[in-house]
């Protein structure tokens, strides 16, 4: 027997948070073509002819504004104060940005990897949108406010390499555990950023007014520790 259950009176602004709310839920654990209006309706306890009145456009719309909500929430991720060590600026980020993906695992896969029916132009506006503001904040953090060309691929790659790892750790069944993952990503950052300021006086500049800010025992002197010995004995074998 289906129960039906009352509406609540709600504000046009609060009916369409919920009927977000319950698509993004659905849209986190499958793929968007895998989930219909009668799935939102049922998810927010509410009618199929409410959630068109609210998004007249069918489920593309729906999804469209689902997506714009997901992109505004991993958007937030990277917001952090400009103070203290970047390392930990980074990790504090990650954790959230991690936290994302491990809750919207299928959402996730779905949103970056493409190819889903419901994808237009304007959903990969959207996702390019994140990774550019992503990129953004990086370079907030490493008070560069007009960087150069080599700064800015290097931080929008290491961007790159940060969505590749999550879907591999989605992929993979979420191993190594997720604070493994994050303090490997940190590590792939510092090692990106000493790499290009080895040939980039710009990034040269940025990093070590970054580094300057590090412990011995944090996690750029652990990584240096680590490194150091490999490197040395790589040297003398050429």
């Amino acid at each position: 027997m289906t129960t039906v259950r009352a509406y609540r009176r709600l504000s046009v602004e609060e009916r369409r948070a919920q009927l977000l709310d319950a698509a993004l839920s659905l849209f986190a654990h499958r793929a968007p073509e895998e989930v219909s209006l009668d799935d939102v309706a049922e998810a927010a306890g509410v009618s199929r002819p409410l959630v068109y009145r609210y998004f007249p456009g069918g489920k593309q719309q729906l999804y469209e504004a689902a997506l714009r909500s997901a992109a505004d929430l991993l958007q937030q991720c990277f917001d952090e104060p400009q103070a203290g060590p970047l390392t930990q600026r980074l990790s504090r980020a990650l954790d959230r940005y991690l936290a994302f993906v491990d809750e919207h695992d299928a959402g996730f896969s779905a949103l970056l990897q493409g190819g889903s029916v419901v994808e237009t132009s304007r959903t990969t506006a959207t996702v390019d949108g994140i990774r550019r503001a992503a990129a953004q904040q990086i370079l907030y953090h490493l008070a560069v406010p007009a960087p150069g060309p080599r700064l800015r691929m290097m931080v929008r790659t290491w961007i790159t390499a940060v969505e590749a790892a999550s879907l591999i750790w989605i992929d993979e069944g979420k191993q190594p555990d997720v604070s493994v993952l994050r303090d490997w990503l940190v590590d792939q950052f510092i090692a990106l950023l000493t790499a290009t300021a080895a040939t980039d006086p710009e990034t040269a500049a940025a990093a070590r007014a970054a580094l300057a800010m590090e412990s011995a025992d944090g996690p750029v002197g652990v990584l240096a520790r680590r490194v150091i010995p490999v490197v040395s004995e790589a040297a003398h074998l050429l």
